[in-house]
This record gives C-alpha cells, structure tokens and sequence, in this order.
C-alpha cells in the first residue's frame, strides 16, 4: 500500500469514519437506495484530525474507500482550519454561520473570503487551504473518497 493511501486510510479511521452515521432509530428511512435523514437525528462526534472545537456527522459513504461520501462539519466560533491539503476534490456548501475560506500555504484572516449560509466552495485535490469560523458554522462536504488531510505545517496536525 502506498503511504499517501496509508496515510489518507488512517486519516478515516482517526477521524472515526467508517460506515454512514445518520442515527439509527429515528424517522430516519432507507427505501431502494434513497436515504432521508433529519438534521436532529445526525450523531455528532470529534474530528481527530482537527482538534478540539470541530466535530463531524458522517451521512454516508466510507472515507476510507473509493466510493461517494457525504459529511458534516460544525466548527465552534473562531476555530480556526489551519493551512492543509486534501487528495480528493471538496465541494462544500454552508449551512449556518460565516466560514472565512482561502486558497494558500499560510494562514492569513484578513486575505479570506467570507462564505455566508448558503454559499458554497469547491477546491481541487492538494490546493492548500485554511479558514476560520464566523458564529457556529456548519457546512456539508461531498465528494469521493478516499478522503484525508494533510497539513502544511505537520506541527499543526493534532493527531501529532
């Protein structure tokens, strides 16, 4: 196995992602592949690979396989995404709060864009990137896997 998959493998399983985590008995349905899931029934849990005051709701997909995925993110306010880079494309659309989004290998606020709800951000596979968060913000990530994240600075990493 090439370490970049390794590594991008291990990422899911730090992150605790495996299978879809849309809470299991709630109105939640599945009927021939359609899945409905209500925003309360998501189960919330830490982000390994970013630290305190992030936390994911995987709703479906194996980020460590190459299949579809689609998952949550819910940043504290004024978390901060440091500078990282990711192997797949992600498509991004925000749901609630600001996220402050940037193309680039160093953290800089003031050269942001701020992505209010409803806005939506899509950044190539290994285009470095960082953020902030404006109020509570979450935001839904889709793509194909296998996912994972790379920081730029590896003492940025908190699975370090």
């Amino acid at each position: 196995m090439k370490p970049s998959i390794l590594i991008i493998a291990a990422s899911a399983l730090t992150l605790g992602l495996s299978t879809a985590m849309a809470a299991d008995g709630h109105d939640n349905a599945e009927h021939d592949g359609h899945v409905f899931v209500k925003a309360e029934d998501l189960e919330w849990g830490p982000v390994g690979s970013m630290g305190d005051g992030a936390e994911i709701a995987v709703i479906e997909g194996d980020l460590a396989e190459e299949e579809p995925f689609t998952f949550r993110l819910r940043l504290e306010d004024g978390y901060r995404v440091k500078p990282h880079i990711h192997p797949a494309y992600e498509r991004g659309t925000i749901l609630q709060g600001t996220l402050h989004f940037a193309h680039g290998e160093t953290f800089d606020a003031d050269n942001t864009t701020a992505l209010p709800e409803g806005s939506t951000f899509i950044m190539p596979p290994g285009a470095p990137m960082y953020g902030y968060a404006e109020g509570e913000v979450i935001f839904q990530l889709h793509g194909t896997g296998p996912w994972g994240i790379e920081y730029v600075d590896p003492d940025d990493d908190p699975r370090q």
